[in-house]
């Protein structure tokens, strides 16, 4: 596999939460950088021999205001 992709966005009770697209892999951190570290560590117990050579984030923020 050459690549994984997660998406991950602020978490409403704070932090950050993401999920990897097509694979059942979610992760929660305080901190971005938590968040990364995280991912990396739920990849490593995912998968058992050959790991994804690139991980991708992608940063979503929803916004909401009155028109």
């Amino acid at each position: 596999m050459n690549e994984i992709i997660f998406i991950v966005k602020e978490s409403p009770e704070g932090g950050y939460e993401g999920r990897a697209l097509g694979f059942s892999i979610f992760v929660e951190g305080d901190t971005y950088d938590e968040i990364k570290e995280n991912i990396r560590d739920a990849i490593h117990c995912h998968f058992d021999e050959e790991l994804p050579k690139i991980i991708r984030v992608h940063f979503t923020k929803e916004d909401v205001f009155a028109a």
